[in-house]
């Protein structure tokens, strides 16, 4: 061992890849004794004393300071891999997240951290989502990043993905925390987004590099995705939904929850509809989520996609019940005789197409 040259930044580097050690342990073994440093390199007898671990976790805690120079080393190295390491004493820690108890001690970082004074909103949701939750997730992203708020997800298969999507799309940063290292990309198919979010936004984890993808990180990636987050939507959700733990969080940290309505016979739709049922936001339209930031939403022409001969039924009957006045979501699903789910997916449909827009307040009419 050569801890007698070890810095306290080191040594908290160390710590991170110790089998079984989180943030909690971590933090619990500062405040015992001192430092990173001094935990580090304290006595087995103390570390006993100090009652934090079991005597098995003790022994395995002892047990990986033989690769204490192996670690530094790769901590030398981190450099030349375009990889931060960020830790809770650094000034470019996110301040988001010092309010919390359950902070992360560090992250590893590629790219850049989301600026502390600029709006964050998180979007998650079904990994198995349908075109409706693809849509969506690639249309608010894309509406919120444009009016410069970052748009904070998991990078997961489904919406998280096409969240991020939305927002590279419009050429503005996007950010993934992972449940792997961040050299590790997961799932594969989001490699495009891994490698652009590198150049224009960033990939964080918690987790030392190399780790690969496990069903116990993802719980404790969602704390750190509401965290950075001024609130956060859920597009698609089943009700035994992961995405619903990420709702937890923000609740729990004070955060604003909003999420997407679908029909009430769609699994897929059963945790968003749960949670307006139990006092989430109904999210309707960007400018519901931009309103409660302080931010104006400000309409970007776009390019229709579809003409209206290539509508399905519901649309159909939706665009001709708006017209070149503003009119109300009920009056409108009152007028076309659908229910409000249905008519809200519709609106949502041709709004993306370019056919219809919201003025604010559940109020739609044609594009010009």
């Amino acid at each position: 061992m050569t801890s007698s040259t070890l810095n306290d930044r080191e040594a908290l580097y160390c710590l991170c890849h110790v089998p079984g050690f989180g943030s909690a342990t971590i933090g619990s073994l500062k405040d015992t004794f001192g430092t990173y440093l001094s935990a580090w390199t304290a006595k087995g007898q103390e570390i006993q004393k100090a009652g934090i671990l079991t005597e098995r976790r003790a022994e395995v805690f002892l047990k990986s300071r033989e690769q204490e120079s192996t670690w530094r080393r790769e901590f030398a190295g981190l450099d030349s891999k375009k990889i931060r390491f960020v830790a809770e004493c650094d000034p470019d820690y996110p301040t988001r997240f010092l309010p919390y108890k359950n902070r992360p001690a560090a992250l590893f970082v590629k790219g850049t951290l989301p600026e502390n004074e600029v709006p964050a909103v998180a979007i998650v949701g079904a990994r198995a989502c349908t075109e409706y939750g693809k849509e969506a997730a690639g249309f608010y992203a894309g509406e919120l990043a444009n009016a410069g708020v970052n748009v904070i997800s998991g990078m997961a298969a489904g919406v998280d993905g096409f969240a991020h999507r939305g927002a590279i799309e419009r050429g503005k940063p996007t950010y993934a925390v992972l449940g792997c290292g961040v050299n590790v990309c997961y799932p594969r198919e989001n490699y495009s987004i891994f490698q652009a979010m590198e150049e224009n936004g960033g990939i964080l984890s918690e987790f030392v590099p190399g780790t690969r993808p496990a069903a116990m990180n993802f719980p404790m990636r969602n704390r750190i995705i509401s965290a950075l987050s001024d609130a956060v939507i859920i597009i698609e959700a089943r009700e035994k939904s992961g995405s619903l733990i990420t709702a937890d969080f923000a609740l729990e940290q004070g955060k604003e929850v909003f999420a997407l309505p679908g029909r009430a016979n769609d699994p897929l739709s059963g945790g968003c509809n749960r949670l307006i049922q139990g006092g989430a936001n109904m999210l309707l339209h960007p400018s519901d989520v931009l309103e409660y930031l302080g931010l104006k939403y400000e309409r970007k022409l776009t390019i229709h996609k579809f003409s209206q001969n290539r509508l399905a039924k519901n649309e159909n009957l939706v665009y001709a019940s708006v017209d070149s006045r503003p009119r109300h979501l009920e009056e409108v699903a009152a007028s076309c005789g659908l229910s409000m789910p249905e008519c809200m997916e519709a609106l949502l449909k041709l709004e993306l197409a370019g056919l219809i827009f919201g003025t604010g307040n559940q109020y739609y009419k044609k594009a010009e």
